[in-house]
């Protein structure tokens, strides 16, 4: 497992010893910024289901001034807590232990940014909850444009007042890229 572009581009990171954390494949990564763009200078990123952190830490290597990762699994935070260590991200990495189901992260001081640009990663096969989806769409905590990128199984739908952009699909595997709309 290692860092597709960016500054540290080719940096190895510690790699999950369950199959319960799965990180997105080089191809599917280096696909979501070759969309995007390379260069994320000033971005501050919030990076849900972060598993080994793997995309909050290429959002960095790109330039990114801020990733939040959220997780609520043991070995995951232990591996998001390593890697941004390998990678020298201690300072503008920051790791949230919250349970996702429960909705967004409450009440947390690092917390008290905006984002604009937010990675999904959640179980595989279930996708995000509508709740959660609707919670993104109406939170204040992302700014209005923000870039919301879900990846899930080519067969998982969802539906919820996001703008749904575009639809990629690789293999197994289906990016949707949403906006969240500016209701000023």
């Amino acid at each position: 497992m290692k860092i597709t572009g960016g500054q540290i581009k080719g940096r190895r990171l510690a790699a999950p010893k369950n199959l319960e954390i799965r990180p997105s494949s080089n191809k599917v990564r280096e696909a979501i910024f070759n969309i995007i763009g390379q260069n994320l200078s000033g971005s501050r990123v919030l990076d849900l289901f972060s598993g080994t952190g793997l995309l909050g830490m290429e959002a960095l290597s790109r330039g990114a001034d801020l990733a939040v990762f959220v997780d609520h699994g043991t070995q995951s935070l232990a591996l998001i807590k390593k890697n941004l260590a390998l990678c020298g991200y201690e300072q503008s990495g920051r790791i949230c232990k919250w349970n996702l189901t429960k909705g967004l992260p409450k009440n947390r001081p690092f917390l008290d940014t905006t984002f604009d640009l937010v990675f999904l990663d959640p179980p595989y096969k279930s996708g995000p909850s509508a709740g959660l989806m609707e919670e993104l769409s109406a939170s204040e905590r992302l700014e209005p444009g923000a870039l919301i990128i879900l990846e899930s199984a080519k067969t998982v739908e969802t539906r919820h007042a996001l703008s749904l952009l575009e639809t990629r699909i690789y293999g197994d595997t289906k990016l949707s890229f949403f906006k969240k709309g500016d209701y000023s």
